[in-house]
């Protein structure tokens, strides 16, 4: 059996966008309510497109787009953490018309090590459009995130 390209499981939208409803009380606590949004690669890929040079994104900004777009009360973290990797592989893989998920951090303003090239080539590719990375322990963030922060419409 051949494995799908990212580029494949990019355009593979199941029966996505789907929104489901949760029954379990403590996962309803927790994300602050029953409706949950599981979408599909290419959302991510639409916004995370959208992101011009100087600017930046999180992964909970993006999550918490979606959700509203969708009128769900927030979007799978698991999948949406799995659907960002899967843009990032799958624009490496076009090498061409890249969409620039370098500029997609995680909470806080932290590099993602799970992206093509790990921290060093994030790290790399953002500091090329003038961000400061700094080291926090083991982790790396953008320096002042907040205030370069891609407003989602």
């Amino acid at each position: 059996m051949t494995r799908k390209s990212y580029t494949e499981k990019l355009h593979d939208s199941k029966d996505m966008p789907v929104v489901k409803e949760l029954t379990d009380p403590k996962a309803i606590a927790r994300y602050g309510g029953p409706r949950i949004l599981i979408a599909p690669p290419l959302a991510y890929d639409e916004i995370m497109a959208k992101v011009p040079q100087g600017k930046l994104l999180t992964a909970d900004s993006i999550r918490d787009h979606l959700a509203k777009k969708h009128q769900a009360d927030f979007t799978c973290p698991l999948t949406a953490g799995i659907f960002m990797n899967i843009v990032a592989y799958a624009s490496e893989e076009r090498g061409v018309e890249k969409t620039p998920y370098w500029r997609n951090l995680k909470k806080g303003g932290e590099l993602n090590p799970k992206y093509p090239g790990g921290i060093e080539k994030q790290q790399e590719l953002l500091e090329a459009e003038g961000h400061t990375v700094i080291q926090r322990g083991k982790r790396f963030f953008v320096q002042d995130c907040q205030d370069k922060l891609f407003e989602l419409e």
